[in-house]
């Protein structure tokens, strides 16, 4: 888990990229992971080629992670094979025996959930994302609610996050680190340099 061990300020993690300028810009902003989805059914899905060449420009501080939902374990394998991701993030029905199959790879796991967790590692993997309960509508956690229990340990929150709300969720939740995609999006799955930037200062200005 080389690729984060070493952070000490929020970590901040930008998704669902699919171009050279999103990476570069996020990258140069400060990102410390960038997200390439595989996952199908997705405006923002890459295949392995372009994830390669989007990787290749990504210094080894930044974290290359490939987005899976309810794939199996042969075929997250091959795609993060094939397109070189230093990360892999499960989302789906993925079970510990999974994350376990994986972690022979010596890549930096990743569960990403829409429930309640305790804490991160349960699963056996090195970060925790938390999603909002309708993962993709846009709608965060009601962070200061009853309802919303933060868990211990390595946790990203992510779900409805903006540049406008990102640093108010920090305070509120303490959370280790934030996930964005959406969030700095000029229309569903078009990336705004300028979001990118203003999300990534409003998350470090905490």
């Amino acid at each position: 888990m080389s690729d984060v061990s070493g952070v000490s300020d929020v970590f901040i993690k930008i998704c669902g990229l699919r171009t050279v300028r999103d990476v570069e810009v996020a990258v140069a902003a400060g990102a410390d992971a960038v997200g390439f989805v595989f996952a199908p059914g997705s405006p923002r899905t890459v295949d392995a080629e372009t994830a390669r060449e989007l990787a290749a420009g990504v210094p080894d501080g930044v974290l290359t992670v490939g987005v899976f939902r309810g794939q199996s374990v042969a075929e997250v394998r091959r795609f993060a094979e094939e397109s070189g991701v230093r990360g892999v993030q499960l989302h789906g029905e993925e079970g510990p025996e999974d994350f376990a199959a994986l972690r022979a790879e010596g890549r930096t796991l990743l569960r990403a959930t829409a429930q309640h967790v305790s804490r991160c590692g349960e699963y056996g993997e090195d970060l925790l994302l938390l999603d909002a309960p309708d993962p993709g509508s846009g709608k965060p956690w009601n962070w200061g609610s009853a309802e919303f229990a933060a868990p211990a340990g390595r946790w990203l929150l992510a779900g409805g996050l903006t540049p406008a709300n990102v640093g108010e969720a920090l305070r509120v939740t303490g959370a280790w680190g934030v996930d964005v995609s959406s969030g700095v999006e000029s229309e569903r799955g078009i990336k705004s340099p300028e979001l990118i930037r203003a999300f990534i200062a409003a998350a470090r200005g905490v």
